[in-house]
């Protein structure tokens, strides 16, 4: 199982809209530059989220897109699902087909309900992981990169007097 580019730049252009939508609609421009992302690629994951009405788009000069619906209330899984990330460990796609139907002991491999348990597990994480629990915990990260850097300065200011 593996999260692709699709769900992580998405779960991470998300994040950044929901930094910086305090001025109005964010241009996917801005996202694309800020976040080393394609603008084409996020063209075609905000129509996703679009169309699952996590994000609206306003139209014509100063347009971007806002979330459609509060940041605690759009879940990580929310934004995965909705770019079409599949969240699924299992060899078969869920579809218990591993092996041939000839294969003994049936389609399903020794392992399936282990991967299934583990994809269970892994959407009721994501799942309980809000956008907003995303935003501040890069607010907090800012905010001590702020202080480290502050600290550095009164250190080498402190270090100059002596």
């Amino acid at each position: 199982m593996r999260l692709t580019t699709k769900g992580r730049f998405a779960v991470t252009a998300m994040i950044d809209l929901a930094l910086n939508q305090g001025n109005g609609p964010v241009a996917l421009s801005a996202i694309s530059e800020r976040q080393e992302i394609s603008l084409s690629y996020l063209e075609q994951l905000f129509g996703k989220l679009r169309r699952h009405q996590i994000v609206e788009s306003v139209r014509g000069p100063g347009g971007g897109y806002h979330l459609a619906r509060n940041a605690q209330d759009v879940s990580v899984a929310d934004i995965v699902v909705a770019v079409d990330e599949p969240l699924d460990a299992t060899q078969c796609g869920g579809k218990e087909n591993c092996h041939s139907a000839s294969h003994p002991g049936g389609g399903r491999c020794m392992t399936h309900d282990l991967w299934s348990t583990l994809n269970a597990k892994m959407v009721e994480y994501l799942d309980s992981v809000s956008l907003q629990d995303l935003v501040d915990e890069q607010k907090q990260k800012t905010a001590d990169a702020g202080n480290v850097e502050k600290s550095v300065v009164v250190i080498r200011h402190s270090h100059a007097v002596a």
